[in-house]
């Protein structure tokens, strides 16, 4: 195995000590593997972030291409992840948090929604660091996706944070409700949310009906369905 094999498997293994001293015999810090993959591509991977700060430090790019198919970007794979050291030295390194990368991937949105319940740390994190809690991916917000997923934490820290939502936003929790019978008292419980945080939204003529089925002044819903 060649020095730069070598370097990329290090960093992968999380060996920083050896990782340092490659990089002191002139191995390239930003030389691709026969795969296609950088140190810091795999050490953000695996989620080492010393290794990541070593890196960064020897003149590695924070913001350059990643992932299996180069679709990616460092923040974006540690954001999707969970890998909270990671964005922080990322972060700490200036990388900017809006839509990056060939798929113009939202680092806040693969934070808010990737996991059971997101990565809520990272969430914070991003937020902290000038992150637009706004941001748009695919046509929806961070608050959007979260809905989609039936994640009622996720849904009730971006409220808190200060994300507001839209009528299209309450419609799709009524929706998901009944494409999902199954999970119908998670998306209960994040319209409850919503409306909590702006009873206004009911007043949209697209939602009344759904918000007097809420509130039980409303006819049956239709039967459920699966999506």
């Amino acid at each position: 195995m060649g020095m730069l094999g070598q370097l990329t498997r290090a960093a992968d293994d999380g060996d920083a000590n050896l990782v340092a001293r490659l990089l002191g015999e002139g191995v390239g810090v930003d030389a691709p593997d026969s795969e296609g993959r950088t140190a810091l591509d795999l050490a953000v991977r695996r989620g080492h972030a010393d290794v990541v700060r070593l890196l960064i430090a020897a003149g590695a790019d924070p913001e350059q291409r990643a992932g299996e198919y180069q679709e990616s970007t460092p923040l974006c794979l540690a954001a999707a992840h969970g890998h909270t050291a990671v964005v922080r030295a990322l972060l700490d390194a200036g990388v900017h948090t809006g839509a990056q990368g060939r798929m113009n991937y939202a680092p806040l949105v693969l934070a808010a929604t990737t996991g059971d319940d997101g990565h809520p740390e990272i969430v914070d994190l991003l937020l902290e660091h000038g992150a637009d809690i706004h941001v748009v991916m695919k046509d929806r917000t961070p608050l959007d996706w979260a809905v989609w997923f039936g994640q009622v934490l996720m849904v009730q820290q971006l409220l808190d944070r200060g994300a507001t939502h839209t009528v299209k936003t309450l419609t799709t929790a009524r929706e998901r409700t009944e494409r999902h019978p199954e999970s119908r008292q998670k998306y209960e419980r994040i319209i409850d949310a919503l409306l909590a945080a702006d009873p206004a939204t009911c007043t949209g003529p697209t939602v009344r009906h759904a918000c007097d089925q809420e509130s039980g002044t409303g006819a049956t819903p239709p039967g459920m369905r699966r999506g």
